[in-house]
């Protein structure tokens, strides 16, 4: 399945906000939450489409610790029809690459305990659990995760 990586915008919203309903149905971020991220200066957003539909994206910032630049990916989502396709990993390999060409040396994340197929993802990439979020979700824990870009 040959997909392209993009730059997201406002004007994807809809679409964005239609997958991420399907991705984390009540605990997904409103379409007011990702019109916010969207066009926030610190943003990275990048979709994934198949000929002209868009069937995922990732949003990140990049934050400073200790002043440092640190990439912090908010959301990924793959619409679920097209699973399994490796748009999850393109997505996350891209964006990392951005965080690292922004100088940061690090990327962190937060996921659901139970979201196996995505801490497996993170795992395969090199994410290692730093804490765990009690109540993180709104009926479950959170994983935080870390890797160091190198």
């Amino acid at each position: 399945m040959t997909f392209t990586i993009e730059s997201a915008s406002i004007r994807h919203l809809d679409k964005l906000h239609e997958i991420e309903t399907e991705c984390f149905d009540k605990e997904a971020f409103t379409k007011q939450q990702i019109a916010s991220l969207l066009t926030d200066y610190n943003s990275i957003s990048l979709i994934a489409k198949i000929n002209s539909e868009i069937v995922g994206f990732i949003i990140g910032m990049i934050y400073y610790e200790r002043n440092a630049p640190v990439g912090h990916i908010l959301t990924i989502d793959v619409a679920p029809a097209y699973r399994l396709h490796g748009i999850a990993q393109k997505l996350l390999r891209e964006i990392e690459k951005i965080f690292k060409e922004k100088g940061s040396r690090a990327c962190r994340l937060e996921v659901r305990e139970d979201n196996v197929a995505a801490l497996r993802l993170y795992q395969k990439f090199g994410y290692k659990k730093i804490a765990k979020l009690k109540n993180y979700y709104e009926n479950a824990h959170g994983i935080y995760l870390r890797k160091k870009l190198t």
